[in-house]
């Protein structure tokens, strides 16, 4: 999993069958200080994230693929979670 901000979302009319429906989002990988680390990707949102926020990002094609329920789509990245707060000790 990686820590990422929600920076766009993406419109497509041409998709694969298997995500009619799915909300597209552009996710710019963060530290834990929020700093920009690496290239942005695009995810599809599985928890309804919206831009600006905060989000935890599952980046293996079959753990994404779960996570959305959505077995067989072809997907890369998926939005898991919306990050409330972090606690470091």
């Amino acid at each position: 999993m990686q820590l990422a901000r929600v920076v766009g979302t993406v419109v497509s009319t041409q998709k694969h069958e298997t995500l009619t429906g799915a909300k597209l989002l552009l996710v710019q990988p963060v530290s834990v200080d929020g700093e920009p680390t690496g290239l942005s990707t695009l995810a599809v949102d599985s928890v309804g994230a919206g831009v600006g926020e905060r989000v935890l990002v599952v980046l293996e094609g079959r753990a994404a693929g779960q996570a959305l329920r959505r077995r067989l789509a072809p997907v890369d990245a998926a939005i898991v979670g919306i990050v409330d707060t972090i606690n470091r000790s």
